[in-house]
């Protein structure tokens, strides 16, 4: 099955604390049906010294489910489904299911 959501995707948070947040997708894990998204679900962790790192309180994202974000639309940055199309060409792309626009460049 295709991936609907790829790293440096545009998604918006639907719910949760960072509801309305939008960022980056940092990293994808399909095994988990996990995202990382830039700015959105910060933690702190307390690190303790080791030969690369000095330790101290870590801030990092949290992954959150894909089920609590979504695409935003290419024309006009609401949230979207997403579904697929192929081209003339024979490429399957990506399509934003709100405006029609190709989300895949």
């Amino acid at each position: 099955m295709a991936a609907k959501i790829k790293t440096k995707d545009k998604v918006v948070v639907l719910a949760g604390k960072d509801k309305g947040k939008t960022g980056e997708v940092l990293k994808v894990i399909p095994a988990e049906n996990r995202v990382v998204v830039q700015g959105v679900n910060v933690v702190k962790k307390h690190q303790r010294p080791s030969a690369t790192s000095q330790g101290g309180i870590v801030e990092f994202e949290a992954p959150i489910n894909v089920s609590n974000v979504a695409h935003v639309d290419p024309k006009d940055g609401k949230p979207t489904r997403v579904g697929f199309k192929v081209l003339e060409d024979g490429r399957k792309v990506r399509v934003a299911k709100r405006s029609g626009e190709v989300i895949d460049v």
